[in-house]
């Protein structure tokens, strides 16, 4: 969820209880540091829509359509 843009930063901290910054610590240790740098860049950027404030208010979902289907934040087994 946090790779994916158009997921808010409330929506994870909604479903997992990670603020913003917790968010930023756990992408910067799984992340290689080039891909952090690349990730932090397209958040910060102003055509990101991690921040509610940034968003447009006709997007009303907070997950992409072709993201996993999460239930009671474990990934459902095949």
């Amino acid at each position: 969820m946090a790779w994916e843009d158009r997921t808010p930063f409330e929506a994870i901290f909604y479903q997992f209880g990670l603020a913003e910054k917790d968010v930023v610590v756990l992408m910067r240790t799984e992340l290689k540091r080039s891909s952090f740098k690349l990730w932090r860049t397209r958040v910060n950027s102003s055509v990101s829509q991690k921040h509610l404030y940034k968003r447009s208010d006709e997007i009303s979902r907070f997950k992409s359509t072709r993201q996993r289907t999460i239930s009671h934040n474990k990934i459902s087994k095949r």
